[in-house]
């Protein structure tokens, strides 16, 4: 595959040991690095707030990959390169002194993504805690749905975190939107004049969708009771 490296950065992901980030997130990153997609220089930050040994972290991400990427696309040699770009920090995301560590982590010139894996409550802390050390002024921010339960919830997020990123430096992303079957409905609908015309609010009172899944809730209970599903 012939690809182009975007340029260096530091990919600081909160949330780093939950199960979004254990099951998908870490897994599409060693999927780019696999494609060449990123640049030799990237690193990757893991913020979480068990403490422990970094090694044992680590290992935890690293046993997490080899079960969740495909046999066939488990390249060893990869795999240590991508583990090699990863680092540990232990930190508290409602605790300002976290982010002073954090800092000294990024360095003065870094470019910053910042992932939100986290519950949506978390995200004014975080930002605010970005923005106290200076790290707000030159990162950019990746927010995971859902963000608030409801359209005053949403607004009220969406507004915190605008105090801190412009519009042009967040991200918003649902990742059950890639998914094939959503995907089919939307070619369904607006690539068929007969559907297009009849499936809008005029029409539709409400819509059910039932999803069978063979993951179920786990240790995630604590999420999904305030979050929804």
């Amino acid at each position: 595959m012939s690809a182009t490296p975007v340029e260096p950065c530091i990919f600081a992901l909160f949330g780093a040991l939950g199960d979004l980030a254990l099951r998908k997130l870490f897994p599409a990153l060693y999927q780019l690095d696999r494609a060449g997609l990123l640049c030799p220089d990237t690193r990757l930050l893991a913020l979480a707030r068990d403490a422990g040994e970094e090694s044992s972290h680590l290992a935890t991400i690293a046993e997490h990959l080899r079960r969740h990427v495909p046999v066939a696309e488990l390249d060893e040699g990869v795999l240590q390169r991508f583990l090699g770009r990863l680092d540990y920090l232990s930190m508290d995301f409602l605790q300002p002194g976290g982010y002073a560590a954090l800092a000294d982590r990024v360095g003065a010139a870094e470019r910053l993504i910042a992932y939100f894996a986290t519950p949506a409550a978390l995200y004014e802390p975080i930002c605010a805690g970005l923005a106290e050390v200076g790290l707000a002024e030159r990162a950019r921010v990746v927010l995971e749905k859902p963000i608030g339960h409801d359209l005053v919830s949403s607004r009220k997020v969406n507004d915190a975190v605008a105090r801190h990123f412009p519009e042009d430096r967040t991200y918003r992303i649902d990742h059950y939107l890639g998914k094939e079957t959503v995907q089919n409905l939307i070619a369904l609908r607006f690539a068929n004049s007969l559907f297009e015309t009849q499936w809008n609010q005029n029409h539709i009172s409400h819509v059910e969708i039932t999803v069978a899944e063979q993951v179920g809730i786990e240790g995630r209970w604590g999420y999904f009771d305030k979050a929804g599903q």
